[in-house]
């Protein structure tokens, strides 16, 4: 009976110390998740390795103190268009005045529909974009898939439709635009390798390479706390 006593104490023992264990195991990783929630509340790259840092404004983001985004680092913002399904976007001219008038350099984002043809995501740039040697190169958002699409749209689609719209956007802009890819558009769609346009690539802290080839610009910190504006933006930085 004594060896039993021991034999089940011993097992207790043996129970309780995988209980601490996992215990602690999870303390830390409930830690270290709040550390890296808080750290990347203000991380932002080295300027040392990426000298040339700026924003991304989503068209949901009011109330931007462009001034404040570059007294606090930043040399460029792209601001994002409202894209053709939805309503005109009325702010849009205010927010591109309000920011060059902050001496920042400005690009524009037009985010692509895979379920709407070319023609009015670009008559959309067209129009509300100013033709004008001072802007950055245009950028077109890859985002959402056409997994997402209510009718069915082949890969060959997507492709051809994004070509199409590329061409036009650059043929307003009078400038090479940029794809920013996100990564389940790559995996999607496998775009980086069928349109030869520099890459906008996204992952926060850690340098991005699911497209397979160099970018040019990298959303580093898509959740950067900012005193430009109240709620978090997306920081990028500039490849040398």
């Amino acid at each position: 009976m004594a060896r039993k006593s021991k034999g089940k104490t011993a097992r207790k023992s043996r129970t309780r110390w995988m209980f601490q264990l996992i215990a602690a195991i999870a303390l830390v990783g409930i830690a270290f998740t709040a550390w890296f929630w808080w750290d990347m509340r203000e991380w932002r790259p080295s300027a040392g390795l990426y000298p040339e840092q700026g924003a991304y404004i989503a068209t949901g983001l009011n109330g931007v103190r462009y001034a404040t985004i570059k007294a606090t680092g930043g040399q460029f913002v792209y601001l994002e268009l409202r894209e053709a399904s939805l309503t005109p976007d009325d702010q849009f001219a205010n927010r591109l005045a309000q920011a060059q008038a902050a001496d920042l350099k400005v690009g524009i984002v037009l985010r692509f529909d895979p379920c709407l043809r070319a023609d009015p995501q670009s008559a959309r740039f067209t129009r509300m974009v100013p033709r004008s040697a001072n802007l950055l190169p245009p950028a077109i958002a890859l985002g959402a898939t056409a997994q997402d699409c209510p009718e069915t749209v082949s890969d060959a689609a997507v492709q051809s439709e994004l070509l199409t719209l590329v061409n036009q956007v650059e043929m307003h802009a009078g400038s090479p635009a940029i794809l920013k890819l996100s990564e389940d558009f790559e995996q999607r769609h496998r775009i980086a390798n069928v349109i030869d346009r520099d890459l906008w690539l996204e992952r926060d802290r850690t340098r991005p390479s699911y497209a397979g080839r160099p970018w040019l610009l990298w959303s580093a910190n898509r959740q950067l706390v900012n005193e430009a504006v109240e709620e978090p933006i997306e920081w990028v930085v500039v490849q040398k």
